[in-house]
């Protein structure tokens, strides 16, 4: 029998935690009611399941549990809130983001400007970082959105959401982040920082697939947000159909482990990170670290080797599992975008490959992966 491979590919999609797994089980046989059932029991508790989640989800960015509207993850809370907002706004209003943004974001503003909305694409520096003057200089009066990722899905670049957030506030633009790849992952305080909106997804923080949040700001001025989704009203008319109270449940309990582990894991992911990026750098030459060196995800190591084919190497070791970019365009046979937008070369883009840690990795395991894409580089370089 062929052994499990080693996952390292938790920027993709992770493992559902078993903690979250065990939240969950009830809510598929047990507690099974419709949450917009208000007449009978079974409505009843599976709405004060929703409302519980709603609260743990709240509180790991320590915001009002009103700001919660559930999506089916990051792709449709994305999608809402360029679209939302941009369709509530005249005609002609403007959006800016930035080139390196997961597709989930550029692909409706792609669709946005080829309607009657103006968009701009701000470039990224070569680390995949945007320039929040750049932003700042950007801005026009129509602009009604700005919506700059997080975090990198590819390289692991943060971005200063803080300084863009605040510099939109002071301007009256509402700013949105995609923060699919950072949240739970490191502390976000939304009572502080003025993010309007802010998408995520289960499936990244240990959750079940399926299930994402967008994080609407409650308050004075009220964002309108135009709804995708009709058909009942749901999520104060934000987001229609029935909900899945078990995805629900089990995105609380992911948020709420989120929160009692994210300091402490961060750390050790980073640990693994270097020991691997250094296990790497002590067995090969003709490395090159794509990202900021610094300023990136704790678990994320993305490389380039120089004379191999991204591809080629990842079928050449199937002892472990990597990607050569995002997960959503893995179909896609063309370089990365976000490489291309850093401004790296056709052939180091092609060469390179993205390692996601995550939770359940263990230092044997990246021993182990250095080994084995040593070898594997190795074996193609001859």
């Amino acid at each position: 029998m062929t052994a499990t491979p080693i996952y390292l590919d938790n920027h993709a999609t992770t493992r559902v935690d078993p903690r979250v797994l065990d939240a969950m089980l009830p809510y598929f046989s047990e507690i099974y009611g419709n949450a917009a059932s208000i007449s009978h029991r079974f409505g009843w508790d599976a709405g004060d399941a929703v409302e519980a989640a709603r609260g743990k989800i709240a509180e790991l960015f320590n915001t009002d549990a009103r700001n919660v509207i559930f999506t089916s993850g990051a792709t449709e809370a994305n999608n809402l809130a360029l679209k939302g907002v941009l369709h509530a706004a005249p005609p002609g209003s403007h959006l800016i983001t930035a080139a390196a943004e997961h597709k989930a974001v550029l692909d409706p503003a792609k669709r946005l400007s080829r309607s009657d909305y103006e968009v701009t694409v701000l470039p990224v520096d070569q680390y995949g970082m945007v320039d929040p003057q750049q932003i700042a200089e950007s801005l026009r009066p129509n602009t009604v959105l700005v919506s700059i990722m997080s975090a990198n899905n590819e390289v692991g670049t943060l971005n200063d959401i803080a300084e863009i957030a605040a510099l939109c506030r002071e301007r009256g633009v509402h700013f949105h982040t995609d923060a699919a790849q950072s949240a739970g992952k490191l502390p976000l305080d939304l009572s502080t920082t003025p993010i309007d909106l802010l998408s995520l997804s289960g499936h990244k923080i240990y959750g079940p697939k399926g299930i994402g949040v967008l994080f609407v700001r409650h308050g004075s001025p009220r964002i309108k947000l135009e709804p995708q989704l009709d058909g009942g009203g749901h999520e104060r008319h934000l987001r229609s159909g029935t909900l899945p109270v078990p995805l629900i449940v089990g995105l609380g309990r992911a948020c709420e482990l989120c929160g009692e582990t994210m300091v402490d894991e961060a750390a050790r992911l980073l640990e693994l990170r270097e020991r691997l990026w250094t296990g790497l750098q002590d067995r090969l030459d003709g490395l090159t670290l794509n990202g900021h060196p610094e300023q990136r995800l704790p678990g994320n190591l993305n490389v380039s080797f120089d004379g191999v084919e991204g591809d080629a190497l990842m079928n050449s070791m199937r002892e472990i599992a990597v990607s050569s970019g995002s997960a959503c365009t893995s179909a896609d046979p063309q370089p990365s975008h976000v490489l291309r937008a850093m401004g790296v070369s056709d052939a180091l883009t092609r060469a390179s490959l993205r390692f996601g840690l995550g939770r359940f990795n263990t230092t044997e395991e990246i021993d182990r992966a250095v080994e084995v894409v040593a070898d594997a580089v190795g074996r193609l370089r001859e």
